[in-house]
């Protein structure tokens, strides 16, 4: 593999960043991770209007998170170590419903992870 994973990204997938297909056609290899979790989101679908995208993961509706007012929510994934590259990959793969975080993961980790794009951090009920 090309790229210096040295100079790595850490992400955090709980979609279809996970399968196997989706990997191979984004970042040309499978990716090695490990299962983590992130508080303070929950998990939704949304529906994938780019066919590109579609044929790709083979699923027109795909997980996404949103930020949840009880921070003891949590979502299930897997953080993966990617090049800085292979993270750009990653974000053309992504439709615009889609934005990039860094979030801290349950393990104490800090990975890039795909959130709703409508999703607001700076909103905070009382």
């Amino acid at each position: 593999m090309s790229g210096d994973l040295k100079t790595s990204e850490k992400l955090f997938s709980y979609g279809t960043l996970q399968m196997e297909n989706v990997q191979i056609s984004t970042f040309g290899r499978l990716l090695e991770g490990h299962k983590d979790k992130i508080y303070g989101f929950v998990k939704g679908t949304v529906e994938i209007k780019d066919a590109d995208v579609v044929k790709t993961s083979g699923k027109t509706h795909h997980p996404i998170v949103r930020h949840s007012t009880d921070i003891s929510d949590f979502v299930e994934g897997t953080t993966f170590k990617i090049t800085k590259e292979e993270l750009a990959h990653a974000d053309k793969y992504e439709v615009d419903e889609y934005k990039r975080i860094e979030v801290e993961l349950e393990s104490g980790e800090k990975a890039w992870v795909y959130i709703d794009a409508l999703s607001d951090i700076t909103k905070q009920t009382a």
